[in-house]
């Protein structure tokens, strides 16, 4: 047994009164860097250790996978037990594993198949195109993301058809009927109905919901600002007056509305429970002062919040570098100037991090990133279990484990290509809605009734047998012969020879990590009576729902702000502090919107360890228009005192004013090339390209190099003979 001096040791005094808080309802209000994560271990191990509570008496709930093993691993380490039979782990973990255990009560067969998203979305373009919906006028995409919202609403076909009027809605509500009616037919369950058919599990029969309000004596949720309605309803199905809820979050940090994610949930906490118990960790562990002073002042500009305010008991820092560039090109080339210098003073490479707004801010910087060769990498690329090939594989041994999986069927009938084109896989279909039935037994069918031309045929039955075949295997051999059989028998890596050498290289590389992955796989207690094979697939198709990318090598950070959170760089570079980007044009007059804008902002703000840089653009291209913008209003909120403003050539003042572009100073660098003077942000006028503004310089006399910006957004480098004033 551990005593509570060690549960208690190394944790500052807000840490230690949230770990050993009597029994009761929790709120922690855990500020960026606040230490949580360390803080929901030692939570868990004081109830284990010194309130006797049994391991299986607590269900911890986190929002990535990433972060439920980090906490098992924690567990571990800390209390030297195997973590495996414990109930921690994300929403959908644990509603996948409910499921599993009750899949009478929840009306699914026992051999229910998980739909990721891309699986999903192809579903529901088939139902659209069965019911007469052409793809090209109707999107995809958006009946899935229609399907998806009113799933987390709790609300099925039936419970928003009064609502609808217009219709386009009606429209998307019948392809919701006839989706979920084919999910129903062949045992699919996607992501929102894993939570959804939980919460109706535990609504529907006292029996088991009465069963887990028993057996869960203390409910711990991660992240809880970041819940949404049907997360929040289900954690409140298990709640009673004998049993204690511990939420721990930041509605600082709530950045997610716009997909599903209710800040409300976390506000309304204390009045939902009443008897609450509020702990607020406000020491910062992460960033300097003048960064969380910084952060500090830009979120008390919020009116609903329950407050808070960071500190830290190390320096004070930097200042924070404001750097106004004349356009995004010019925005870019400082970003990328800094990161030369930085890695001169021996920073590494993925000790930067850019941050940016939107996606499409990307583009320049990267190609001044590629223009340095400067390593740099998208976070949030495609990880192992999204890749193509990976899901190309991984259809092949669910249709093994489960024939009757239409959307594994539809993804490898044809591929790699094997003559059965689009005709026949129509005929297929056709055959599987009117004999009521799955795409494989109406293969059947269509072989025993020859129903089909004679080439496709002989196809369809090579296939069929083929299957056949490995479905046979799965008896005989193991998991990771069964895959290595599997990838051997589809011929996926012969038609990956046949593309571009690197690019099919990395495929076949990743077919063999497969077998790798198969061969370190276990099947937990979480996958309580299924098969190695069925928990390899349930695993796989859980590990593509998580968002977060893969490590590469050292190399610069770009991402979205929202990517960011809960991440941290020494030194970091939030570009695009203007009006209409930062707050985005459609949320500057609603104040709701506002303020999650503001939030966003305070993440990017306290990703930073050492050093922040803000960048602001006088005119940006964008929606195809250069026009001028002006300076942020959350630049406006920091207080001025925490501020430097860097000039070109690296000359540093204090901020001038927020309130309007910043234009050339009088003391700007001038350079006289021996025939006449220029200086930076002059006007010019060169032969060919016409007039422009002069951004930079490099040596002296006549040929002397000129950085210039012309009025196409263009920029050039050009020998100061060939300019004029």
């Amino acid at each position: 047994m551990i005593d509570q001096a060690s549960l208690l040791t190394d944790l500052n005094a807000a840490q230690q009164q949230a770990v050993s808080a009597p029994l009761n309802n929790l709120l922690i209000l855990a500020g960026a860097g606040s230490g949580k994560t360390r803080v929901l271990v030692h939570r868990l191990a004081w109830l284990m250790e010194q309130e006797h509570v049994s391991p299986q008496q607590i269900l911890s709930v986190t929002f990535t996978n990433k972060a439920a093993k980090e906490m098992q691993s924690r567990v571990e380490q800390l209390l030297h037990i195997d973590t495996r039979g414990l109930w921690i782990g994300t929403f959908h973990s644990l509603a996948h594993r409910l499921l599993r255990l009750h899949y009478e009560e929840a009306k699914l067969p026992q051999s229910f198949q998980i739909l990721d998203s891309n699986d999903q979305q192809r579903l529901v373009k088939r139902v659209m195109k069965s019911i007469g919906l052409d793809d090209k006028q109707w999107s995809p995409r958006e009946a899935q993301q229609f399907i998806n919202r009113h799933k987390d609403k709790m609300k099925r076909p039936q419970n928003i058809s009064c609502e609808a009027s217009d219709f386009h809605t009606q429209t998307n509500i019948k392809i919701y009927q006839h989706y979920q009616q084919q999910c129903d037919a062949d045992g699919l369950v996607d992501f929102s109905e894993l939570l959804l058919r939980v919460y109706e599990l535990f609504r529907d029969h006292p029996t088991v919901r009465q069963h887990y309000q028993q057996r869960f004596h203390h409910i711990l949720i991660d992240e809880f600002q970041d819940t949404n309605r049907l997360q929040y309803a289900w954690l409140k199905q298990l709640k009673t007056p004998d049993n204690y809820m511990m939420a721990v979050g930041d509605d600082d940090q709530s950045i997610y509305g716009w997909r599903g994610a209710e800040i409300a949930n976390i506000q309304q906490f204390q009045q939902e429970l009443g008897d609450v118990h509020l702990i607020r960790l406000e020491q910062n562990y992460r960033s300097t002062q003048n960064i969380l002073e910084a952060a500090n002042a830009v979120i008390a500009q919020n009116t609903d919040r329950l407050g808070k305010s960071l500190w830290t008991d190390s320096s004070r820092g930097e200042p924070i570098a404001l750097f106004t560039a004349f356009n995004e090109q010019d925005e870019a080339q400082f970003v990328v100037k800094q990161i030369q210098g930085l890695l001169m003073q021996g920073y590494r490479r993925d000790e930067c991090a850019i941050l940016y707004r939107s996606n499409a801010q990307s583009r320049v910087l990267e190609e001044q990133l590629l223009y340095h060769d400067i390593p740099y990498r998208i976070y949030g690329g495609l990880r192992f279990f999204e890749r193509a090939e990976i899901k190309s594989a991984m259809a092949y041994l669910r249709l093994v484990h489960h024939p009757a999986d239409n959307e594994a069927f539809e993804r490898i009938i044809n591929f790699p290509t094997r003559g059965l084109g689009d005709k026949t896989v129509e005929h297929i279909r056709a055959t599987a809605r009117e004999l009521n039935t799955s795409l494989w037994a109406a293969s059947q069918h269509c072989i025993a009734h020859k129903s089909l031309p004679t080439r496709a045929l002989t196809a369809l039955q090579s296939f069929v047998a083929l299957m056949t075949h490995l479905q046979e295997q799965q008896t005989e051999l193991d998991l990771p012969e069964l895959t290595k059989l599997v990838i051997e028998h589809s011929r996926l890596i012969p038609h990956y020879e046949k593309e571009p050498r690197d690019q099919g290289q990395a495929r076949i590389e990743n077919l063999g990590e497969l077998i790798n992955a198969s061969k370190q796989f276990y099947v937990s207690d979480e996958a309580e009576g299924m098969s190695p094979l069925a928990a390899f697939i349930s695993h796989a198709a859980l590990e593509s729902g998580e968002l977060q990318a893969d490590q590469h090598q050292d190399s610069v950070q770009l991402m979205t702000l929202h990517s960011a959170k809960g991440l941290e760089f020494p030194i970091v570079f939030m570009v695009g502090m203007e009006e209409q980007l930062f707050p985005a044009k459609q949320s500057a007059y609603d104040p709701k919107r506002l303020e999650e804008e503001r939030r966003l902002c305070y993440v990017g703000i306290t990703r930073a360890q050492h050093k922040l840089y803000l960048t602001h653009a006088e005119y940006r291209r964008l929606y195809g228009e250069n026009a001028p913008h002006t300076a942020s209003r959350f630049l406006r909120e920091i207080p001025k005192e925490l501020v430097e403003e860097i000039r070109l050539r690296n000359e540093i003042r204090r901020p001038l004013s927020y309130q309007k572009p910043i234009k050339p100073h009088a003391n700007t660098p001038r350079l006289n090339t021996g025939h006449t003077s220029w200086h930076v942000g002059q006007m010019v006028t060169h032969a060919k390209f016409g007039e422009g503004m002069v951004l930079n310089y490099e040596g002296n006399g006549p040929q002397a190099r000129i950085q210039v910006r012309f009025g196409n957004g263009d920029s050039k480098w050009l020998v100061a003979s060939a300019l004029t004033v």
